[in-house]
């Protein structure tokens, strides 16, 4: 596994180990899920994306006409 050090303002740094605590998880893993949670959401809404572009083509490109 991969390391990866962030400098944070001290706001940022209590506010999220604030959440960290009340989801009962350390601050390393409350970041770990966001990231997992937000590079997931990016690729289901690229491949959602391409699939659209692609069924529509033809649609599209008699609109553009």
């Amino acid at each position: 596994m991969n390391s990866l050090t962030i400098d944070l303002p001290t706001e940022q740094f209590h506010h999220l180990h604030r959440l960290a605590d009340k989801q009962g998880i350390s601050p390393e893993e409350f970041v770990r899920q966001l990231a997992t949670e937000r590079l997931t959401r990016d690729e289901t809404i690229d491949a959602a994306t391409q699939y659209l572009l692609k069924k529509n083509a033809e649609l599209y490109r008699r609109l553009a006409k």
